[in-house]
Formats: structure tokens, C-alpha cells, sequence
């Protein structure tokens, strides 16, 4: 169900609407369509050189309000450029970045209080407590003493750190710098979040907390733009950017990519008797995805369990099993394969078999 557009940012420092607890079983809110919203972030053909080096090459992409957004490229692929040029921390060698309507090389105080960053690494102060770290960034964000105190106890709640706050930035763990780091992007209660790899070299657990909180904020009109070497957490994203050696791959959703990656979709077909002619007359099927006319399958157990490429699995499964019992062939199992995102990305950046280490 789509989540209704704001019509206007909040006020800085207005409460954020209360957490709530996520229902056992139940799927988390997805986005409004991109299409339906208004692009936060537009990027028109951006290349970024440092001397001879190409930082990233004549990428294009948008970013709608309401998202979450993901970035995902190996280490160096151009993530972190990305994102100082949509910061403005760079300033494009060629082509146009604009941010909330604005150059983000230019920025304006209005640009500014209109979205918050969570770098990778912890840059707060250490011998200042949680409390003192987040009321100094709450003051440097122009956020008055009173309406600073409760935003401050809101955020150190939603982050689960209110009984730490009096406890120095260097005695809490790593996991608990991470979200105070989140806390202090948030206090000014920006439209859009931008967050650098949020969780590299944290444990399973609280990286789930964290995209927990993502999707939080995404429900309630937020914007989230987030980098990460982590490729299965792209199917907690609304959309994904893949990059590779400064260039932009694709952008497109979860599902949408993993059936770019893998030229349609995929179905795992088991037999006690696949005759060769019965895979012959399965493989020239015109629902069967063809490279350089050739089908795309491979034998997972051969004579028993093949894997084959399909235009889209829904509709081509009850024609393969209608095929197979009209050839008296007993299927014992047919079912779609979902390949993992791990898979998707190494087809993404040109397989297994690619000289590229990075693939």
C-alpha cells in the first residue's frame, strides 16, 4: 500500500511519530511507486576525475521521496565518490548533481537542515558523553535549548540509547557508537539521510536493528540513501544503484535486478526419466530465455535435475509440467529458483569466470 506524500518537510526539531512495534509474520511497508513522487535527488550524467584516475564516469540516476535507496559496489567502485559529490564535499569534473532542489556545491542553510549524514567511520567527539555529543550537534544544527532537550531524549530512545547517556563516547561498544552516530545525522530531522556503509563490521543482529530503523523512517516520508558492500541487504532496499569502476550498472528494484542479472527468471526442474528428447523439445520452448540462440540451463544432476532460464516463472511452470506429462515424464519436483543476491552480483559484474578480481 502506497504511503502518502508529504506535502511539506516537518518543522527541525518536531518529534518524529512514535516507533511501532513490528507485527510477528508481517511484511514491512513497501514505498509508493517511484513514479508517483517527487526525484530528491537527480543525477545527470556526473564524471568525477582525480588526475588520471576516473572516479566515477557519466552516471545517471534519481532518487524519489519516500525510498530507501541503495548503492552497492565493491570496495573503490566509486560508492564513496558518489556520495561527497552528492554532498557536495566534491564538485562534479562534468554534468549536474542537484539535492532537494538545490547545487549541492553551493549549498544554502535551507539545504543544509534538510538532510543529515552518517559517515562510516566515528568521527564524534570521545571524551564527551552520548548526551554532550548529540546536544553539541543538536546547537551546531541552530536548534534552540527547548527544543532541543525532548528531541534529543526522542532520538536517544529511538536509538535505544537514553540510559547510556551519560557514559563517554569511548567506554560504549562499537554497535553503540554506530547509533549514536544514526541519532546525531537525525536530531534536525532531515528530509533525506544520507548513511555510509551503516553497517560494516557489526554483528548480524544489530544490522537487522538497523535496517529496522531504515524502514521506520522510510514509512513515515523519509528518504534513505545508503551505501553498503553488503549485497544481500539489497533486498531490503526499495531500489538499488550497482557500480562498478565508476560506472553505474543498473538501477532498478530488488526483483527487477535479480531478473536483469539472470536474463528473466529461474526454474529448477526434477525428473526420474528426462529423456533427451524430451529436453531437447522443453529447450527450444519460446519461454525459455535464449543467449546468442542458444537456451539458457545447466544439469544440476544430470539425467535427473536441470536448471533452465524462463521469460517469467508464474506463467511458464504449468506449461513445462503440461509439456512433461503429455511426454508420459513423472515430474517429482518444479519449482522457481530464487538466486541469491550474491549470485546476482557476481553476474552483475560479469561472473564468476571474469578476469576481473573484482567479479
Amino acid at each position: 500500500m502506497s504511503q502518502p506524500t508529504p506535502q511539506s518537510s516537518p518543522p527541525r526539531g518536531a518529534a518524529p511519530l512514535p516507533i511501532a512495534a513490528p507485527v510477528p509474520g508481517a511484511a514491512p511497508l513497501a514505498a509508493a511507486p517511484a513514479t508517483t513522487r517527487r526525484a530528491v535527488i537527480q543525477v545527470q550524467h556526473v564524471s568525477k576525475s582525480f588526475g588520471d584516475s576516473m572516479g566515477v564516469d557519466d552516471i545517471n540516476f534519481e532518487v524519489y521521496e519516500g525510498e530507501i535507496f541503495g548503492f552497492i559496489g565493491p570496495s573503490g567502485s566509486g560508492k564513496t565518490t558518489t556520495m561527497r559529490l552528492l554532498n557536495g564535499i566534491y564538485t562534479p569534473s562534468s554534468g549536474t548533481v542537484n539535492l532537494l532542489g538545490a547545487n549541492p556545491a553551493h549549498p544554502t542553510r535551507a539545504l543544509h537542515e534538510g538532510f543529515g549524514y552518517m559517515p562510516q567511520q566515528f568521527v564524534l567527539y570521545a571524551n564527551l558523553t552520548v548526551y554532550e555529543n548529540i546536544n553539541f550537534l543538536a546547537a551546531v544544527q541552530g536548534l534552540g535549548w527547548r527544543e532541543r532537550r525532548g528531541q534529543i531524549k526522542r532520538m536517544l530512545d529511538f536509538v535505544e540509547l537514553w540510559e547510556a547517556r551519560n557514559r563517554l563516547a569511548a567506554n560504549i561498544s562499537g554497535g553503540m557508537q554506530r547509533r549514536l552516530e544514526l541519532a546525531s545525522s537525525l536530531i534536525h530531522n532531515p528530509r533525506l539521510l544520507f548513511v555510509d556503509e551503516p553497517t560494516a563490521g557489526i554483528d548480524p543482529v544489530l544490522r537487522g536493528k538497523f535496517w529496522e530503523e531504515f524502514r521506520h523512517l522510510r514509512d513515515r516520508g523519509r528518504t534513505i540513501f545508503v551505501t553498503t558492500q553488503y549485497v544481500g541487504e539489497s533486498e531490503y532496499c526499495d531500489r538499488v544503484g550497482v557500480i562498478r569502476k565508476g560506472k553505474l550498472l543498473a538501477v532498478e528494484t530488488p526483483l527487477a535486478l535479480r531478473r536483469l542479472a539472470m536474463h528473466g527468471d529461474v526454474v529448477d526442474l526434477e525428473a526420474a526419466a528426462l529423456t533427451g528428447d524430451a529436453v531437447h523439445n522443453l529447450l527450444i520452448q519460446p519461454y525459455v530465455v535464449k543467449e546468442a540462440g542458444k537456451p539458457l540451463y545447466q544439469w544440476l544432476a544430470y539425467p535427473t535435475t536441470i536448471r533452465i532460464h524462463v521469460t517469467e516463472a508464474g506463467d511458464t511452470i504449468p506449461q513445462i509440467l503440461s509439456l512433461l506429462q503429455a511426454a508420459d515424464i513423472a515430474v517429482t519436483s518444479l519449482q522457481e529458483y530464487r538466486p541469491t543476491f550474491d549470485e546476482v552480483f557476481i553476474q552483475l559484474m560479469g561472473g564468476p569466470d571474469s578476469a576481473d578480481p573484482e567479479a
